[in-house]
């Protein structure tokens, strides 16, 4: 992806899992569970780290579109 390209995705997140899983259903949607419980923040943290590394790119470059408190999310990655 281009420096200057922003791409939206959307994420279904399970927080709380046994096994953490990445399955991208297609180019711009994922389903991840992640091990973190959703308080705190711990299990947006791991999904945001995940996106970065399968879009090689840095973690602050990941954020938050709408979803926050809510399984279903859209992240902006730039």
């Amino acid at each position: 992806m281009p420096n200057s390209e922003v791409a939206l995705v959307r994420v279904k997140v399970r927080a709380g899992a046994r096994k953490e899983s990445f399955v991208a259903k297609t180019p711009t949607s994922f389903e991840i569970a992640v091990k973190e419980p959703a308080e705190e923040n711990r299990a947006n943290d791991r999904v945001r780290a995940l996106l970065a590394r399968h879009f090689k790119t840095g973690v602050p470059k990941i954020r938050f579109v709408s979803g926050q408190r809510s399984p279903n999310k859209r992240f902006s990655i730039s």
